[in-house]
């Protein structure tokens, strides 16, 4: 992938840009065999990739300039924005509504924030867009002062941008280094983006959290759904499930599926999604994971465990390693943490692992590693 931006050197965030793909993923994978190089038996599966440019669905842009001259992209050293608008990570209809959504900012008066002052409204610009093309986009405002100006230029958006489908204001109010805040208002009738996965209707609400690479976890929830399959679990958890993704694909007559997951957005998302394709033997509770485990009377047979990148920890990692609980999928975004949690858990002996690349440019992966119990 060639990037105008690297070369110029105004971004520099793909740390392996300008490296053939293929030198790209092989490094990543011998690093993750060489963390888990411990586990004698493990079988590794061909890492899976897609596209190397063109594949994320989701623009995260930071909003800097003047109200009559906004950049969407990052800030650089001295704190002034970097206009990324033609960014090659995104499909080129998802770079197609950046200047779009440029113009909106201007037309609504929407003055962007000035980190080194501290002043202004529009922090962040993040866009989402689903399988079939569908939009979200959320506005990111340090107080809900411009709300009523979105409101009111919102239908000339919706009209320049037919495929909008949800939008909404974040308010963060606080200035620190975090993409969003706690609060969010909906704008639209619709709340959710539907993203159609394999055979799944996933739903995302403003706030959950969706793998930025489609296509690659369409192939990670297939892998993870034939794995399932293989070991033929009665019941099934689905630790920090998020929307769903896993555990609406591991559903099975006969089979008993509970994802758990802390936000309450996501649940909401999950349940719709169980609720409109019928699946009875597939429930969400809202909650912490690993007190979700500890407190449960009886464990089940299978576990899917897909923690942030802190890994699962080891309270959790404990309690699976005491339990009777006989196959554990652990779907991993560092395999550092997921090393020092496999160590934690030598009666739960790793058998298959694969690579999953989501994150092409970037040394960042996912990798999905099937344990059953010795």
């Amino acid at each position: 992938m060639h990037c105008s931006y690297f070369d110029a050197g105004r971004c520099r965030s793909c740390t392996l840009m300008g490296q053939p793909y293929a030198v790209q993923l092989t490094a990543k994978d011998r690093r993750c065999r060489e963390l888990l190089a411990d586990h004698d038996g493990l079988r590794w599966l061909p890492p899976v990739s897609g596209p190397e440019s063109g594949f994320r669905n989701k623009a995260k842009m930071v909003v800097a300039g003047t109200v009559e001259q906004p950049t969407l992209g990052i800030l650089d050293e001295a704190g002034a924005g970097v206009d990324l608008r033609g960014c090659g990570l995104y499909p080129l209809d998802l770079q197609a509504v950046l200047p779009v959504l440029a113009s909106f900012v201007t037309r609504a008066g929407l003055t962007p924030y000035d980190v080194s002052r501290r002043r202004g409204e529009l922090k962040h610009l993040i866009v989402t867009q689903s399988p079939d093309g569908e939009l979200m986009v959320r506005f990111v405002l340090r107080t809900d002062e411009p709300v009523v100006r979105i409101r009111k230029h919102l239908p000339a958006l919706r009209h320049e941008l037919p495929a909008l489908a949800v939008a909404s204001v974040n308010l963060l109010p606080e200035h620190k280094a975090v993409l969003e805040g706690d609060r969010e208002i909906l704008l639209t009738e619709a709340s959710a983006l539907r993203m159609h996965v394999n055979d799944v209707d996933l739903h995302l609400r403003p706030q959950g959290f969706f793998q930025t690479n489609t296509a690659v976890a369409a192939a990670l929830y297939r892998q993870g759904r034939a794995w399932v399959d293989d070991a033929g679990p009665r019941s099934v958890w689905d630790l920090y499930c998020g929307v769903g993704g896993f555990a609406l694909h591991c559903a099975a007559p006969d089979r008993d599926v509970v994802g758990i997951e802390t936000s309450e957005q996501a649940v909401e998302a999950a349940r719709l999604s169980a609720a409109e394709a019928r699946l009875d033997g597939v429930s969400f509770r809202a909650g912490d994971a690993t007190a979700f485990a500890v407190g449960a009377g009886a464990a089940p047979d299978l576990v899917i465990v897909n923690p942030p990148r802190r890994g699962i920890g080891a309270e959790l990692a404990g309690w699976l390693e005491s339990s009777d609980v006989a196959h554990v999928l652990y779907s991993s975004c560092n395999a550092e943490s997921l090393a020092r949690d496999l160590a934690a858990m030598p009666s739960l002996v790793p058998r298959r692992a694969q690579l999953f690349d989501m994150f092409p440019q970037t040394a960042h992966h996912e990798v999905l590693v099937q344990l059953e119990r010795a």
